[in-house]
């Protein structure tokens, strides 16, 4: 893909649409292309968080370990997603897993550069949010469901 395709590709994304192309065009020269197989790892839970992905082509599978060490998919992600942004926003550990589940390609944007863009453009920062409620909101309506069934099955129910 060249440095075009990836600028373009950035400004599609809600995150980056109002960036001025030439912001664009540094984000996508100083971002690190890396491909990863059916199988492999983007990151893993509990790790520290020194980049967010941006999913170029492909899928990938959010996985969190419980403390049993069971292991629930929470959300699959494809092209245009933004993965990894949590644990350098929060200072936190990686809250995921996140395995391709087909060849992965993407652009891993530092946490230093991720900032700096943050910093230069306060629309950024309010996509971010958008995003974030979003998630938030779809983990409430699933947490809502689990426990609807969870009554049902204490029930006596389905």
């Amino acid at each position: 893909m060249s440095l075009n395709e990836e600028v373009e590709l950035l400004r599609s994304i809600p995150l980056f649409a109002n960036i001025e192309p030439s912001k664009l065009k540094l984000l996508a020269f100083t971002s690190e292309r890396l491909a990863f197989q059916e199988g492999q790892d983007l990151c893993k839970q509990g790790d520290i968080g020194d980049a967010a992905y941006l999913v170029v082509d492909g899928t990938a599978d959010v996985v969190i370990e419980g403390p049993d060490g069971g292991k629930l998919t929470v959300a699959q992600v494809g092209r245009n997603a933004f993965v990894g942004e949590i644990a350098i926003l929060c200072e936190v550990p990686r809250t995921a897993t996140i395995t391709a589940t087909s060849k992965l390609d993407t652009l891993r944007i530092s946490k230093d550069l991720f900032f700096r863009l943050v910093n230069e453009f306060p629309t950024m920062a309010v996509e971010i949010m958008r995003e974030l409620a979003h998630r938030q909101e779809q983990t409430n309506l699933q947490l809502t469901e689990a426990n609807r069934r969870l009554r049902e099955l204490e029930n006596g129910g389905g």
